[in-house]
């Protein structure tokens, strides 16, 4: 359980940190949170001889308002999205996801940049970004470049960054005023990755779903958008038959792995019960 020997770098800025990955190549791997790296590294099933600590980034970190979109630092802690008052206005989904995210000690640690940039298909906010509609900006030795959330998972622990990039911030559309919102979670314990959860973002109009995105985590090996099932509400008063039939949409394109959190089809069937009921509680909070 200790960790083989490296080599620690802690720049100053994004260029330095850039310079470091592209000059160490292979034998380095950037550090935020730790939650991933270090268990990993302490296993011995990961070996870097250079850990790049970005904590000494100032310009990582910070939430801020950039007209319409909320940009978020990728070092940027659980906590302090939870902490955020401009989260809690014009973003609650955000604040309830993170709510969710393993305990207080991890949420103090943990940061947003490193639980969208891992690709670890049970991590909360992947889907929930693609939900929400957001970009990703990755900053490398050719520069700077913008990709949606939804583009960017291509399969476990496998993403859209290139040798030398890193991702730097998160840039989120604010949902149109009287929203409704959930993240439901089905968790065997406090602490847990997701058996099954879902967040729905849509909006009412004379009591019937105007617009609606629902996302999908730990339900296949990439985070998914549920493209049918959020189809499917368009236009309905939520009815127990169009829950059903958007459930059996979302269920439709989850391929969970069997593992300790059930075989594959418990964990269809509770992620779509995690779908009706984020419809539900969305539905109930729409203005």
């Amino acid at each position: 359980m200790i960790p083989g020997s490296f080599n620690y770098h802690r720049p100053a800025s994004v260029a330095d940190a850039v310079k470091l990955l592209v000059d160490l190549g292979e034998d380095a791997r950037p550090l935020a949170g730790g939650h991933s790296l270090v268990p990993m590294m302490k296993l011995r099933l990961a070996t870097p001889a250079h850990l790049i600590d970005l904590h000494g980034i100032a310009a990582l970190k910070g939430i801020s308002r950039n007209g319409n979109n909320l940009v978020i630092g990728a070092m940027t802690t659980q906590h302090e999205l939870l902490a955020s008052d401009e989260v809690a206005k014009s973003m609650p989904i955000l604040h309830e996801a993170a709510l969710l995210i393993a305990d207080p000690q991890v949420r103090y640690r943990g940061t947003i940049g490193g639980n969208v940039a891992n690709g670890d298909p049970g991590n909360d906010m992947p889907a929930l970004m693609m939900t929400l509609g957001a970009s990703y900006r990755l900053e490398g030795a050719g520069g700077a470049r913008d990709i949606a959330a939804a583009d960017f998972y291509q399969g476990a622990y496998f993403t859209a960054l290139e040798p030398g990039e890193i991702l730097t911030s998160i840039s989120v559309p604010v949902p149109a005023a009287g929203h409704g919102y959930a993240y439901e979670k089905l968790k065997r314990k406090v602490g847990d990755y997701a058996t099954a959860a879902a967040a729905v973002v849509l909006t009412m109009s004379g009591g019937k779903v105007a617009t609606c995105a629902i996302g999908l985590t730990n339900v296949h090996e990439t985070p998914l958008l549920a493209a049918d099932a959020a189809k499917a509400v368009i236009g309905t008063s939520l009815d127990a038959a169009t829950l059903k039939k958007a459930a059996a949409a979302a269920s439709a394109i989850m391929a969970p792995a069997a593992d300790a959190r059930g075989p594959v089809e418990y964990r269809k069937h509770v992620g779509g019960i995690m779908v009706t009921r984020a419809l539900q509680r969305a539905a109930s909070r729409a203005k």
